[in-house]
């Protein structure tokens, strides 16, 4: 107190303020008391000019929104759209969205990013980086000046462990490749939509996800082709599969229904299959301890160690990136042929004999 006059002062709520950061403004406030500054008095002027300097200056939020529009036509689908919105309204918005984009700061940007950095790694990782591009955008919109808050390089990183350090890779559970042939022949002799659908997967080593949502228009049958458009893939780039003999015949099973774009759909809805469908299919078959995403791993598998084709041929079946850049430079044809000779030798292997693939039948010996 100045005039011997006891006042209080709030230093803000608990859900803004830390409390080291409130521990550093009461001692900045003590100071300045014993300098003679009353420490109110000081920060409505600083209120004043801030207001002042922030007239006509967009907010974090309507900056993002700005960004997206005009990043909108670049994108071949909404999805993109709709994934950043829903992360910035999620993660973002509660404590920058009002913030007018001139004042954002480091601190504010690791507000935002230190609660889910460890328990949501990949998220909080995407969240960073379309919080720099916003920033960037803005910078060069002339709505703020000096470094970008949310670079990683050189700055993030000093403060926020490596995503690579954090992120546990989850490891799916998988059928052992000898124990293919016994699986395909009891899925052949099931007719329901998910049979054939699980089928297909394993057939063309893709995800859950890329099947139930495929679509009519993705195949090419003459060419014996099926191409995933960007916008569905894992990693955001087109993937063309070659389909072998047995996966056409799948796809020219399946009726076309009017009305409905789906290659397989839920006949009540019509909608794309559930994600739970190949799980219930497998208790059904009374088959457990493997995953749908597994069979990934068994086709690898397979490859790696039955066949002599290049990592890069196989990585690229899968739609893997390839880490080594230099390599992926080097690599840059998608492989058509060599992939399409490799995913035939695949489909020979799932319809061959148990006393022709060289293994023992494990899954008929763990019932024996």
């Amino acid at each position: 107190m100045l005039d011997k006059t006891p006042r209080e002062m709030g230093l803000g709520s608990t859900s803004t303020v830390t409390l080291s950061e409130a521990r550093v403004e009461a001692l900045e406030c003590k100071k300045g008391l014993r300098e003679g500054v009353d420490p109110i008095k000081a920060r409505n002027e600083r209120l004043e000019r801030i207001k002042a300097d922030n007239v006509g200056v967009l907010t974090f939020k309507k900056c993002a929104e700005e960004y997206l529009k005009a990043h909108s036509a670049r994108w071949k689908s909404t999805r993109h759209a709709e994934i950043w919105k829903s992360s910035l309204k999620r993660f973002a918005y509660p404590s920058l969205g009002h913030l007018p984009v001139n004042t954002i700061e480091r601190s504010q940007i690791m507000r935002a990013l230190d609660p889910i950095w460890r328990e949501k790694t990949e998220t909080a990782s995407r969240l960073r980086g379309r919080l720099e591009n916003i920033l960037d955008w803005a910078t060069v919109q002339g709505l703020r000046k000096g470094e970008n808050p949310a670079r990683w390089k050189g700055h993030l990183d000093k403060l926020l462990p490596k995503p690579s350090e954090l992120h546990k890779v989850k490891h799916f559970a998988a059928l052992p490749y000898p124990e293919i042939n016994s699986f395909m022949d009891k899925l052949r002799e099931r007719e329901a939509n998910s049979a054939q659908a699980l089928r297909l997967i394993i057939l063309t080593a893709t995800r859950s996800g890329e099947i139930r949502n495929a679509v009519w228009s993705e195949f090419d049958i003459k060419k014996a082709l099926w191409t995933i458009p960007a916008e569905r893939m894992k990693a955001d780039k087109e993937h063309i599969i070659p389909l072998c003999a047995e996966a056409i015949s799948i796809i020219q099973s399946q009726p076309r229904l009017s009305g409905n774009d789906y290659l397989f759909s839920s006949p009540k809805s019509g909608k794309p299959l559930s994600d739970v469908v190949f799980k219930k299919l497998m208790e059904r078959m009374k088959i457990t301890g493997i995953t749908t995403h597994g069979f990934r791993s068994t086709f690898r598998d397979w490859a790696a160690e039955k066949t002599s084709f290049p990592r890069e041929v196989i990585e690229n079946a899968l739609a893997h990136q390839l880490k080594d850049k230099a390599e992926a430079a080097y690599f840059r044809s998608n492989l058509l042929d060599k992939r399409r000779d490799l995913m035939n030798k695949w489909a020979d292997f799932t319809n061959m004999p148990y006393s022709q693939n060289g293994q023992l039948n494990l899954m008929q010996e763990s019932k024996a």
